[in-house]
C-alpha cells in the first residue's frame, strides 16, 4: 500500500498561519493609516452613518470658506465706512468755522477741503473686496461712482452739478426777488405775491403777522398766493410785521421790519412818514431790500441745496423750459444730458439684500451695500455741494454762511434719516449671525468627524496590542511547524 506525503499548504496548521499572516497584514495597514480599511467594503456595517456624515461635513466646509470671503467683505465695507463717517465730520467741523474768507476763485479754504475730499469719498466709493466693487449693489463687476471732476464739472454734453446748480439758481431768483412780486412803491395797498402757482421754484409766502397799528394784513390766499398791507394809520414806532418764506431746500426764513422815527433809518426797519401813504411807500422800499438780499443770499444757498438734491437723485432732475428764469417745473434727466454719479445696480429692494448668501442650511445673510443709500448719499452731496459752489460780488461772504449753514446741519444726523453708522449697524448684524453660526457648526463638525472616527478609524495602542498577539502566535505556529517537519513513519516504525 502506498503512503501519500501530507503536504503543509493543505493542513489546518498552514491554513491557520496563513490567516494569521493575512491578519498581521491587515493590522500593519491599520496601524500605518490609522483606518481600518482602503475600501467602503471594509470598513464595516457603520460605514453607511460615515458616508452621510462626510456629506454634512462637506457641507459645514463650503459654508465656512463663504463666510471667510463674506467676513472679508464685511470688513473691507466697514472700514471704508468709517472713512467716509470721518471725512463727514471733518467737513462739517471745517464748515461750521467761523473763517469765512473768500480766495480768489470765491471759496472757502472750507470749500477747498471739500473739494478734496469729495475726490476721497468717491475714491472709497469705488474700493473692491477681491474682485467686487464693495459699493455697486448687485453689480459687483462695475465701479460704483464716476470721479470728482466728471461729478462736478460734466462731461461732453452732459452737465454736472456745476451746472445744474447754476440752472436752478436761475430758476428760484427770477427777476431777483426769488420770483416774488411787490407792488410798485406808490400802491395802496401793498401787494407781495409769487409770480406763478404752481411753481417748483423762488421764495414760497407761507405767513404773515403783523403789529402795525391801523394796518390791515391778509393772506396769503388766492392763486398766486398774496399777501396784501393796507395802512389805514400811521404805525406806532416799534410795531413789526413779519413775513415767513419756504426756501428750496424745505428749510424757513422770516424777514421782520420795524416802525422807526429815528434818523437814519435803523436796519431792519421802516421809515414812519409823515401820511400813512408815506409810511406805505417806506414799507414797500425796506420790503423790497430785505426780500432781496434774502433772495440773493439764503436763497441761493438753498437753491444749490435743492439742486444736489436733483442731480443726486435718481433719476436726476433739471429744471424744464427756458427762459430759466420764468420755468415753473423739473424735468427727468437723461444719461445723454445729466452725469449719472452712481453706475452700481439700483432696484427696488432693499441694498443689504443686493448681496445674499447661504451660511448654513437654514440660515442666509444680507450684506450687499449701494452708494444711494440714504445715508451716504445725503453725505455726498453736501461735501459736493459746499466743493461746487462758488460766490462773487456784494453777497459772496452771506451766501457762502448761508450755505455752510446748511451744509452743517445736513451732516448732522436726523430723527428718521439713515446714517452711514447704521449701515454698519446692519453689517455688524450679518457678522454676529456668521459667529454664532460658526460656533455651531463647530460643535456639528466635531459630533460629525467622531462618528466618520467611530466608523473608519482604528485606535493605534489597540492596533498594536493586536498585532504583538498576532506576532507571538504566528512564532508558535511556526515553531509548531518546525517540529511536526521533523516527524517521518520511521519514527513509528518497529524496529
Amino acid at each position: 500500500m502506498a503512503i501519500n506525503g501530507i503536504g503543509y499548504g493543505s493542513t489546518v496548521l498552514g491554513q491557520s498561519v496563513r490567516n494569521l499572516n493575512d491578519q498581521l497584514t491587515t493590522l500593519s495597514a491599520q496601524l500605518t493609516t490609522g483606518k481600518k480599511a482602503t475600501t467602503y467594503a471594509g470598513m464595516g456595517v457603520n460605514e453607511g452613518f460615515a458616508i452621510a456624515a462626510r456629506g454634512q461635513l462637506s457641507n459645514i466646509s463650503a459654508f465656512t470658506d463663504t463666510m471667510t470671503k463674506i467676513t472679508t467683505t464685511i470688513n473691507v465695507a466697514d472700514t471704508a465706512l468709517q472713512a467716509l463717517v470721518n471725512i463727514g465730520a471733518q467737513v462739517q467741523n471745517a464748515a461750521s468755522a467761523s473763517s469765512q474768507a473768500l480766495n480768489g476763485a470765491g471759496q472757502t479754504i472750507a470749500q477747498q477741503n471739500a473739494a478734496s475730499q469729495l475726490g476721497s469719498m468717491l475714491g472709497i466709493l469705488n474700493t473692491q473686496s477681491g474682485d467686487r466693487y464693495v459699493f455697486s449693489g448687485g453689480a459687483i463687476d462695475t465701479p460704483a461712482v464716476t470721479d470728482a471732476d466728471t461729478l462736478l464739472s460734466g462731461s461732453g454734453a452732459q452737465a454736472g452739478l456745476k451746472q445744474v446748480i447754476a440752472e436752478r439758481n436761475q430758476a428760484d431768483l427770477g427777476g431777483g426777488l426769488g420770483r416774488l412780486v411787490l407792488s410798485a412803491p406808490a400802491t395802496t395797498p401793498i401787494t407781495l405775491r409769487e409770480d406763478v402757482s404752481p411753481s417748483a421754484f423762488g421764495l414760497k409766502l407761507n405767513s404773515v403777522s403783523s403789529s402795525l397799528t391801523g394796518a390791515t394784513v391778509t393772506g396769503p390766499t388766492g392763486s398766486p398766493p398774496t399777501v396784501s398791507i393796507a395802512l389805514g394809520a400811521n404805525p406806532n414806532g416799534g410795531d413789526q410785521i413779519s413775513l415767513k418764506f419756504n426756501l428750496p431746500d424745505g428749510s424757513t426764513e422770516t424777514v421782520q421790519l420795524t416802525a422807526s422815527s429815528a434818523v437814519p433809518t435803523p436796519a431792519g426797519s421802516f421809515a414812519i412818514g409823515a401820511t400813512p401813504a408815506a409810511t406805505s411807500a417806506n414799507l414797500n422800499a425796506a420790503l423790497n431790500g430785505a426780500i432781496g438780499t434774502l433772495a440773493n443770499t439764503s436763497l441761493v444757498a438753498a437753491s444749490a441745496v435743492a439742486a444736489a438734491a436733483d442731480f443726486f437723485a435718481d433719476p436726476p432732475q433739471r429744471v424744464a423750459g427756458a427762459p430759466l428764469a420764468t420755468a415753473t417745473a423739473l424735468t427727468n434727466g437723461t444719461a445723454a444730458n445729466t452725469v449719472s454719479w452712481y453706475s452700481g445696480e439700483n432696484g427696488a429692494g432693499p441694498a443689504r439684500a443686493s448681496s445674499i448668501a447661504r451660511i448654513d442650511q437654514s440660515i442666509t445673510v444680507q450684506y450687499g451695500a449701494r452708494a444711494t443709500e440714504q445715508g451716504i448719499r445725503n453725505q455726498l452731496q453736501s461735501v459736493a455741494v459746499l466743493a461746487a459752489v462758488a460766490s462773487t460780488g456784494p453777497n459772496a461772504a452771506a451766501q457762502v454762511a448761508a450755505l455752510s449753514q446748511r451744509v452743517t446741519h445736513n451732516l448732522t444726523a436726523q430723527p428718521g434719516q439713515q446714517t452711514i453708522q447704521d449701515i454698519q449697524a446692519d453689517l455688524s448684524i450679518a457678522q454676529n449671525t456668521m459667529k454664532d453660526a460658526t460656533a455651531r457648526q463647530k460643535q456639528t463638525q466635531a459630533m460629525l468627524q467622531n462618528i466618520v472616527d467611530g466608523a473608519e478609524s482604528v485606535a493605534p495602542e489597540q492596533v498594536a496590542s493586536q498585532i504583538l498577539a498576532l506576532q507571538n502566535a504566528l512564532q508558535a505556529s511556526y515553531q509548531t511547524t518546525a517540529m511536526l517537519s521533523q516527524l517521518s513513519l520511521t519514527k513509528f516504525l518497529p524496529i
